[in-house]
């Protein structure tokens, strides 16, 4: 069975919460079903992956890329302004 999203309506999300409460329905855990080691070993790299890679640039590197973002940036800025 998937995994059905939660009502966004303030009403149906209040009976849920209900039902939930009272045991008609059946809380769904997100997390079930995942290996746990995986899990945190995932949100180890998500953690260190930013400083990671910016150790592994050299810094011409790390201007090109600052420089395209830069870039970017005001030319999205530009373009909203004509």
């Amino acid at each position: 069975m998937s995994n059905p999203k939660r009502p966004r309506d303030p009403n149906q999300k209040a009976k849920l919460i209900v039902d939930i409460a009272t045991g008609e329905v059946k809380d769904v855990d997100p997390d079930e079903g995942k290996d746990p080691a995986a899990v945190s070993l995932g949100r180890k790299g998500g953690k260190k992956g930013g400083k990671a890679r910016a150790t592994k640039l050299s810094a011409e590197e790390r201007k090109a890329i600052a420089k395209k973002a830069a870039d970017s940036r005001w030319k999205s800025n530009v373009d909203s302004q004509e």
